[in-house]
């Protein structure tokens, strides 16, 4: 009974893991250089890259995740209230594990979900 109930367990928690969206979180980022950080992201969200300009000339960019109804959005930020715009910010969404990368990184977003079964399956098989 072991031998059955085990591996399914192992398979259901991979399984479990890959349904939550993990995005690349940068809080400001000037020009395209943004230190970025691993988070996971709630239900009913995605992962974002917002681009635009500061006092409209410096390049800013953001990274995270950000509400489905949100995305594909310019957002104009004003201080005080109505009068200076502060920045633009245009933010377009993507759906799959970190897609909001830097230019040049190179992911294998199901190359981590897949060497998570096979380990726990590994692991399922040795103990039982």
């Amino acid at each position: 009974m072991n031998r059955v109930v085990l591996p399914l367990l192992a398979v259901a928690f991979c399984f479990a893991v890959g349904q939550a969206l993990q995005c690349y979180k940068c809080d400001i980022g000037l020009w395209k250089f943004c230190l970025t950080t691993k988070v996971t992201c709630d239900a009913n969200e995605l992962c974002y890259t917002g681009s635009g300009k500061a006092a409209g000339f410096l390049p800013i960019v953001r990274k995270g995740c950000l509400a489905t109804d949100q995305c594909n959005k310019t957002e104009e930020v004003h201080f005080p209230s109505n009068s200076t715009t502060v920045y633009t910010m245009n933010k377009m969404c993507c759906s799959g594990d970190l897609c909001n990368a830097a230019p040049g990184l190179v992911g294998i977003p199901g190359l981590s979900l897949a060497l998570a079964t096979v380990t726990a399956l590994f692991v399922a098989n040795i103990l039982v």
